[in-house]
């Protein structure tokens, strides 16, 4: 099983975040999943994923942490 891969972008200001996520992205093996943390809601990061045919899904934990799940569709 690979390794999970993750960008924690919980302490970075922005747009690292984003920088972060497409430059793992691109690295990214097809069939496996990119698991993005943040303290917020990345708006422009859905508009990227959708253009550039990634699939995703977002989930609000309780202590604030948006959870998404990335993956080429």
């Amino acid at each position: 099983m690979p390794e999970q891969r993750v960008v924690d972008g919980r302490g970075m200001s922005p747009p690292e975040p984003l920088e972060a996520t497409l430059a793992a992205l691109d690295t990214l093996p097809p069939g496996e999943e990119l698991l993005v943390l943040l303290f917020c809601e990345p708006v422009p990061l859905y508009s990227v994923l959708k253009e550039n045919g990634y699939i995703y899904s977002a989930k609000m934990q309780a202590d604030g942490t948006n959870e998404i799940r990335i993956r080429k569709s």
